[in-house]
C-alpha cells in the first residue's frame, strides 16, 4: 500500500493531494504543514470530494515531519502561509531532518524554484541522486505541448516533447525527436512556428501551481508502482550542477537518465547548461 507523504500545504501540495486523490492510484496520501489546521482542513476537503471523483485514496493531515517516516515517496511543495515556495535554507532544512531520520523514500521536489535546493541536498548533504528528482520541468513540458497543439490544430495529448537544460533562459527542447500524432515536428509545423514557441519559454517559466502539482502528481506515481514513460525532471549531474534531463523511473528512484536526441546547436546549448 503505497503512502505519499506531501510537505508544504500551500498551493502546489494542495493541487498535488488532490490530483493524486483523484487519480486514485496510490493508497494512501499524508500532508504535511507546521500549520496544522490548514493542512488538516485541505486534507478533509479533499477526503470528501473522493466519492464525486469516484476516488478511494485515504487522505490525512500532520503537522511533524516526522509523519513522513515510512512513506514510499516524500514531496516537497509549498508551505501554506504565504504565496511563495520554500526558501533553499527552509528546503535544506526539511531534507535535513529527512535525512537524520533515516527516511529512505525518493525525494520529489515539487517547486519551480527548488532546483538549487536539490542540488545542494545531493552535494552536501547526501541525498542519493537516483533518489532525488525535481519535476517542474514536466510543467513546462505540458505547456508547450499546449501551444504545438495549437499551432497544429490538434490536441495536445497528440504532441510528444522533451525538456532538457536549466529553464528559462537555458532551457533547450528537443525538437529533433518531437513529434505530433506520430509525425516529426518539423514536418507538422514550419520552422517559423517552431522558432515562436521555443521563443516563449521564458514567458512559461514558472508554472503556476496546478500545472505544477499535476506534474509532480506523474512522477509520484512513477516512482511509487514504476512507469514505462520517460519524464522530464531536474536530477544532479556531479558537483551540485542540476538541469533537467528525460528520465525513466522506477519503484524507488530514477532507473536511467536518458540522452534526449538534439540536433548539434541544442547539443551545444545542453552542454552549456550542464556547465554553467
Amino acid at each position: 500500500m503505497s503512502l505519499i507523504a506531501i510537505i508544504g500545504a500551500g498551493a502546489i501540495g494542495g493541487a498535488l493531494t488532490h490530483k493524486l486523490a483523484a487519480r486514485s492510484r496510490v493508497r494512501r496520501i499524508r500532508l504535511i504543514d507546521t500549520i496544522g489546521p490548514v493542512a488538516a482542513g485541505k486534507a478533509l476537503d479533499i477526503l470528501q470530494s473522493g466519492p464525486v471523483d469516484g476516488s478511494s485514496t485515504a487522505v490525512s493531515s500532520a503537522d511533524s515531519l516526522h509523519a513522513a517516516a515510512g512513506a514510499d515517496v516524500v514531496v516537497i511543495a509549498d508551505p501554506a502561509v504565504g504565496d511563495a515556495e520554500f526558501g533553499d535554507d527552509a528546503a535544506l532544512a526539511i531534507v535535513s531532518k529527512l535525512v537524520a531520520a533515516g527516511v529512505a523514500a525518493p525525494v520529489v521536489f515539487a517547486g519551480a524554484a527548488s532546483r538549487r535546493a536539490l542540488g545542494l541536498s545531493v552535494h552536501e548533504l547526501r541525498l542519493a541522486a537516483a533518489r532525488s528528482v525535481g519535476s517542474a520541468p514536466g510543467a513546462l513540458e505540458s505547456a508547450l505541448r499546449a501551444l504545438c497543439g495549437v499551432a497544429a490544430d490538434s490536441s495536445p495529448v497528440e504532441v510528444s516533447l522533451l525538456i532538457a537544460g536549466v529553464p528559462p533562459k537555458n532551457a533547450v527542447i528537443a525538437w529533433e525527436e518531437a513529434t505530433i500524432a506520430g509525425q516529426p515536428v518539423s514536418s507538422v509545423l514550419g520552422a517559423h512556428q517552431i522558432a515562436a514557441i521555443s521563443a516563449r519559454v521564458s514567458g512559461l517559466w514558472p508554472p503556476g501551481p496546478y500545472a505544477l502539482g499535476s506534474a509532480a502528481a506523474r512522477v509520484v506515481e512513477g516512482l511509487a508502482s514504476g512507469s514505462r514513460r520517460r519524464f522530464s525532471c531536474f536530477v544532479e549531474r556531479g558537483r551540485g550542477r542540476v538541469v533537467a534531463m528525460p528520465v525513466e523511473l522506477e519503484i524507488g528512484g530514477v532507473k536511467r537518465v536518458l540522452e534526449p536526441a538534439l540536433s548539434r546547436l541544442e547539443r551545444t546549448q545542453l552542454e552549456n547548461a550542464i556547465n554553467d
